[in-house]
């Protein structure tokens, strides 16, 4: 496993380097298979693991003449083995070895993604405990609803990226899959026992069956998967970007000492690590529908599928990589405005406590259409004259024969609209909440 020392460890796992000795790595596995089921001799292994050389410049080289990077690779590695390079790639076809090699990679790019989600798992549920109290407005359809919290944002968040992480380690789990099966997936040269040794040495299931690929919907299902991470990571930068507009700015991404929003306007403060999220989860989704398409193949298999994983592949890994890295800083860095928040809750004069109002009016015996209606006038003159809510409910001759004036503060009370938020937190994060 390639050790994780920064976002870089994702690009190595995508190098030309790695990729080789990846199918090295696939090929020497296979080599002990067939030792112990006798195919070749017990001696063999060894020697080529002391041996074996991947030269990256001399695979290419040889690549020019051959017009075939397996077979270059072949020839390189066999010319270091002497006469043991008769026993390497032995009963093998190339997909053998790529499709096997895929599997190891997707892991290991499956272990870093999952480690990073573990990442901003640690952040998200941080700021929703810091937060859990913080009151602002709730919003749908972009209009001011009803009171919540800024820690429930980020409790909800947390519970979606819990759902991710699943996902990454059920669509991991699906490409962690290797064949030795030959041309057509029928064992022609090797027996299934050979295939089920080095799939085991390799820490991969064996296929169950295979032709002369591993079947697609397996890769399908990884980079959709992949692409619904991006996404959820979408979410949440969509959401900070419509928080930081001037008129509401009730959060930010922060701006660092001599930053630059504009080249033209020196006061901008722009969401533009949001906006770049946004932008590339696009570019996953893309990239997922283009493995959906790799899935139907010619009979047996044809070479459609490969020129498009060789892009898709380190790009879906390494982008959704770096998304997760840059939206766990971006979270652990958010600036948040407690001010503004208050601002904002108080600018539509009380409304938001109406369907407090519309209950207890229900609960003292009113129809719901008419209590409705009773509570629609004083809010429709608040929106059209101005004026609090709650002044216009208490001088509303009608409400005010259902409601005592004690009843009324009560329903404008906000802490009724948070008694069942530690409820909340128990059931995403456990415990008391």
């Amino acid at each position: 496993m390639i050790p994780r020392y920064s976002r870089e460890a994702m690009a190595r796992i995508w190098s030309e380097e790695h990729k080789f000795a990846t199918w090295l790595k696939v090929e020497l596995a296979a080599m002990e298979a067939m030792a112990e089921h006798g195919v070749i001799p017990k001696d063999v292994p060894a020697r080529a693991r002391s041996g074996a050389v991947c030269d990256v410049e001399a695979i290419l080289e040889i690549e020019k003449k051959t017009h075939h990077d397996v077979a270059a690779f072949v020839d390189q590695v066999s010319q270091c083995l002497g006469e043991d390079g008769r026993y390497f790639h032995f009963g093998l076809t190339s997909s053998d070895v790529l499709d096997t090699a895929l599997g190891l990679r997707l892991k290991e790019s499956g272990d870093l993604l999952i480690a990073d989600v573990d990442e901003l798992l640690a952040v998200l549920k941080d700021q929703a405990y810091a937060h859990k109290d913080l009151v602002m407005v709730g919003r749908t359809h972009g209009v001011h609803a009803e009171p919540i919290t800024l820690g429930l944002k980020f409790a909800l968040w947390y519970a979606e990226f819990q759902r991710h992480r699943e996902r990454l380690l059920q669509a991991q789990k699906a490409v962690a899959v290797g064949k030795l099966s030959g041309a057509v997936g029928t064992f022609a040269h090797l027996p299934p026992e050979v295939e089920a040794t080095a799939c085991d040495l390799l820490g991969l299931e064996p296929a169950a069956i295979s032709t002369q690929v591993i079947q697609r919907d397996r890769h399908a299902e990884f980079f959709a998967t992949l692409a619904l991470v991006g996404t959820g990571v979408e979410k949440i930068a969509l959401e900070i970007r419509h928080l930081q507009r001037t008129e509401v700015r009730e959060a930010e991404e922060s701006f660092a000492a001599g930053q630059k929003g504009s080249s033209a306007m020196p006061h901008k403060r722009n969401p533009i690590l949001s906006e770049n999220l946004c932008g590339l989860a696009r570019l996953l989704r893309a990239n997922a529908l283009a493995a959906l398409e790799n899935a139907a193949l010619w009979h047996e298999r044809d070479i459609s599928h490969s020129s498009v994983e060789r892009i898709i592949a380190p790009d879906s890994a390494i982008l959704l990589d770096f998304m997760l890295g840059r939206l766990t800083r971006m979270v652990k860095n958010l600036q948040v405005y407690p001010e503004n928040m208050a601002r904002n809750l108080n600018l539509t004069h009380g409304l938001v406590f109406s369907q407090g109002l519309l209950l207890a009016l229900i609960k003292k015996g009113l129809q719901r259409d008419a209590a409705y209606r009773l509570v629609q006038g004083p809010a429709m003159l608040v929106w059209q004259e101005g004026g609090e809510f709650a002044q216009r409910v208490k001088d509303d001759p009608e409400i005010s024969q259902h409601l005592s004036s004690e009843e009324i503060a009560a329903i404008f009370d906000l802490k009724r609209y948070f008694q069942h938020v530690p409820a909340i937190f128990a059931r995403v994060f456990g415990g008391a909440g």
